[in-house]
Formats: C-alpha cells, structure tokens, sequence
C-alpha cells in the first residue's frame, strides 16, 4: 500500500472514529463556546455510534496489518534501501491509532470537561411553595450531557434539587414555585440544545 493509499485509510479511520462520539462531543463544543443550539445537533447519529466504533477498529486493523505483514523481498542492484518517512512509520500510525482511541472514548470522560456538579443547594422556603416536576427530555447521547443539563437547573433562582438521568431520558426538579415555574425550567433546558417533551408533576406542598 503506497503512501498516499495508507494516508487516504488513516484519515477515514480518524472520520470514523470522530462520528461516533461526535454526539457527545458536540455539547462539550456548545459549552465552551456558549453555542448550546449545538448541543443537540448531532443526536442522530447516536443510533449508528456502534457501527462507526466496529468501521474505526476495521479501518486501522487493516492498517496494522498492511504494516505489519511480512514484505516480499525484491532484488535490487541498489546499494541503500529508501527509508521510508515518518508518515509512512509504524511510530506515525501508533499516533493515529491512539488519537482515534481517545476520540472513540470520548463519552466515558466527557464529563470532566463540565466541571463538577454544583451540590444541592440549602435554601429557605415556605413548605408549601415546594413543588417537584419530572422533566422528560429527548436529545440526552450519553451521560455527559446530563451533567451540563444539571448544572443549568441547579444555577437557576428557586431550585433546590435538580437530578437528571441519561437512562430515564428525564430529569427531576425539587424547585420553590414562588421564584421559578415548570415553564421556565423547561426554557432552560431548551437552551442547552436539548427538548424537553413533557413535563409531570411529581408532588406539590410536599
């Protein structure tokens, strides 16, 4: 395989690896770059995320083994061998290989790039103001985007509790109904990107 051939399948292996948690990676972008319509833009791809991890792990297999396999000796009158360049190492390649990794790995340490989440915070409320709301969200890729979705309810003026869940698809919110609404909660998740699809009281007065 020539050296733009080998080139040409690294670069398709590092795409490969980039759609499959472009997903997760997204959000990371909208929070740095206080873009959050981004947050969601590529939630389609979630279905197709095992599929783009098996071509990535295809693609530089098949690398690997091109550089690996014994060559076959040809007779040359030449008195040196051509060294090959860097791009054409097995050094280059394990680079490649590395940073695709990480980029395929990418929604298991997403979290660390929003930061901790805030602690539940102490606030003095009239009890009967307290009203707790299940949030149902659609868009979440993976646990990371719960994190950033946490930290927005938890800055917001009256709310007390806020717990989001990847698996439940929702988040719950213990909040004071004197300073915020479920209206409002519900904008605010909207502006991170994501959609929240309903909303069900849990407990009011409680």
């Amino acid at each position: 395989m020539n050296n733009k051939s080998s080139n040409n399948t690294l670069v398709a292996g590092l795409i490969a690896g980039f759609a499959a948690s472009l997903c997760c990676i997204t959000p990371v972008l909208a929070l740095l770059g206080g873009v959050s319509g981004l947050a969601s833009s590529f939630s389609w791809i979630m279905p197709y995320r095992l599929y783009l991890i098996g071509l990535t792990v295809a693609i530089f297999a098949f690398a690997w083994y091109q550089k690996l396999k014994p060559k076959k000796q040809v007779a040359c009158d030449c008195e040196t061998e051509n060294k090959k360049s860097f791009w054409q190492s097995k050094t280059f390649l394990a680079i490649v290989t590395a940073f695709a990794a990480v980029l395929v790995a990418f929604p298991y340490y997403a979290k660390m790039f929003y930061g901790k989440t805030q602690e539940m915070k102490v606030i003095v409320v009239d009890k009967k103001n307290i009203q707790t709301v299940q949030l149902n969200i659609s868009g979440m890729d993976c646990e990371a985007c719960t994190t950033g979705i946490n930290n927005k309810l938890l800055k917001t003026n009256g709310v007390i509790e806020a717990n989001t869940s990847y698996n439940n698809e929702n988040a719950v919110v213990r909040f004071d109904n004197s300073k915020t609404s479920v209206d409002s909660l519900t904008n605010i998740v909207n502006n991170t990107g994501y959609k929240v699809i309903s909303s069900i009281t849990i407990s009011k007065y409680k």
